[in-house]
């Protein structure tokens, strides 16, 4: 008996029905922000914003780090798993890559208050769709490098977003250092 998985008939387009069949693909799918019909890295993302300001006010740092260190760990089993079952290397709708890495860029931006930290979130969410979505220099290599299926697939999946991120910090980093 092969534990190998049933050769690709193709991509399946997930539904609400596929996203409940299983924890790894409400987990991968954003909890529904991966179904958008129109740019859901971009909508995923947004939900992890709106998460992210929800989760924050019960957090501290030592859990956030937790968290994103957890969910880096289950986001890859998750991530792994769907792309098999949607039988695509790296499909659209996945956006815990997005949620976990503008998780990450904005627990590190956060530190400030009021129109500084609304500025920074809206500079950090500007940047980190233009690096996610144009993937130029060190994010199109990031997203070469561990493109395949498997165990490094579904890295690759998150991979691409962490290098995001952090094109994402430094940009940030140097824009308050100058201002």
């Amino acid at each position: 008996m092969s534990l190998a998985s049933p050769p690709p008939e193709g991509p399946v387009r997930p539904t609400g029905r596929f996203l409940w069949s299983h924890p790894a693909h409400a987990i991968a799918l954003g909890f529904g922000s991966g179904l958008s019909p129109w740019a859901p890295g971009t909508v995923g993302t947004l939900w992890a914003w709106l998460s992210f300001l929800v989760l924050d006010r019960w957090l501290d740092d030592r859990q956030w780090a937790l968290l994103l260190g957890a969910g880096l760990l289950v986001g890859w089993w998750a991530c792994t798993l769907t792309a098999r079952h949607l039988h695509t290397k790296d499909p659209g709708c996945i956006v815990w890559d997005e949620i976990l890495a503008f998780w990450a860029v904005l627990w590190l931006v956060t530190p400030t208050t009021g129109e500084a930290l609304w500025s920074r979130h809206l500079a950090a969410f500007i940047l980190f769709r233009a690096f996610d979505s144009i993937k130029a220099g060190p994010v199109g290599w990031a997203d070469r490098v561990f493109r395949g299926g498997g165990w490094r697939g579904g890295f690759g999946i998150l991979f691409d977003d962490l290098v995001a991120a952090l094109c994402t910090l430094l940009v940030v980093a140097l824009w308050v250092f100058f201002n």
